[in-house]
């Protein structure tokens, strides 16, 4: 890929995800490109999970058990928004959302889940 066709593939994702600071290798930029062609189609909408987890824990009352869940939810604007709750045997409770809107999350967000 030359450097003008960088350039305007590189402005073309800086429509809809920051970049701003964001190095991208030509196949990272490509990627990009492909998803936000792709995006109405294959990811608006759609859900990952929930993936849910859980286990055993130490404090200083003694042993708790607990479990955490993850959703991944593709947001009607281009992003992904990733949903999280915790919950253990002693009635401890918490959620938290983050949501993912600039490149190298998105890259990072499909690079753990290959």
């Amino acid at each position: 890929m030359d450097r003008h066709e960088k350039r305007q593939l590189r402005d073309y994702i800086g429509e809809y995800l920051d970049i701003s600071g964001t190095r991208l290798t030509d196949d990272e930029a490509t990627f990009l490109g492909n998803f936000l062609d792709e995006y109405d189609k294959t990811y608006r909408g759609r859900t990952v999970g929930p993936r849910t987890s859980g286990g055993v824990g130490w404090s200083s009352d003694g042993k708790y058990t607990y479990r955490e869940t993850f959703t991944d939810t593709f947001t009607d604007d281009i992003g992904i928004r990733q949903d999280y709750e915790y919950e253990d045997d002693d009635g401890q409770r918490r959620r938290s959302t983050k949501v993912i809107k600039d490149a190298r999350g998105i890259l990072n967000w499909f690079r753990e889940r290959r």
